[in-house]
């Protein structure tokens, strides 16, 4: 178990927690986590991307002069590749993307990307995140007196959290997150990850 410092909305620590050395003091597994992001990527791509080729271009439908004796290269079609308005010769054509990876895999990717996090000091725990109402400026306020205005950043909120989610979106450079949607490269790409120790300990049981 380590000890993480806990900060209130105006940035002051508050307290301490610890946190599960298992989830928050690996040693990272950078190939693993290679891994698992680059899945994820492609798992997101549509793969609706699509180019004709000479069967389904327009056209072409003879022979444009005879074989042999009119002292030009031989050619099929009008609409082969090198012609054009042709076809485009191996062009990209709908397919599926996405790969698969197992469990152990993601969670340890997971388990490596927090405790880089923490040990980069990049890992931020507030006391509460919670809003009695949709506020985009206490939102603005708290990221400013965390030292992390103009920076990129993770905000992890509960899924049922309506009104810390609408305060949150409307900031530049924030992305914030369920605590079911986040994922391995939500965790690394940004310059700071905010969560509560709450949901510090709910990754700790779900990673474990």
């Amino acid at each position: 178990m380590s000890k993480y410092d806990i900060k209130s909305v105006e940035g002051e620590k508050v307290g301490e927690t610890e946190l599960s050395s298992d989830v928050f003091g690996i040693e990272p597994n950078v190939p693993v986590m290679h891994q698992v992001v680059t899945c994820q990527d492609a798992c997101l791509r549509q793969g609706t991307h699509s180019t004709k080729n000479r069967h389904e271009v327009s056209g072409g439908g003879r022979k444009p002069w005879r074989q042999k004796g009119t002292g030009h290269a031989r050619q099929g079609s009008i609409r082969a590749g090198q012609w054009t308005g042709g076809g485009v010769i191996f062009g990209p054509t709908p397919r599926n993307h996405s790969k698969r990876i197992n469990n152990k895999m993601v969670k340890l990717a997971m388990r490596s990307a927090l405790s880089a996090k923490a040990a980069d000091a990049e890992l931020v725990l507030v006391d509460a995140l919670s809003f009695e109402k949709p506020s985009t400026k206490q939102a603005a306020q708290l990221i400013k007196s965390l030292g992390l205005d103009g920076k990129r950043v993770t905000v992890v909120l509960p899924d049922d959290d309506a009104n810390g989610y609408l305060s949150f979106r409307n900031l530049e450079k924030v992305t914030v997150l369920g605590c079911s949607e986040l994922n391995t490269r939500f965790i690394i790409d940004n310059a700071a990850l905010v969560m509560t120790p709450d949901t510090a300990k709910h990754f700790e049981e779900v990673l474990a």
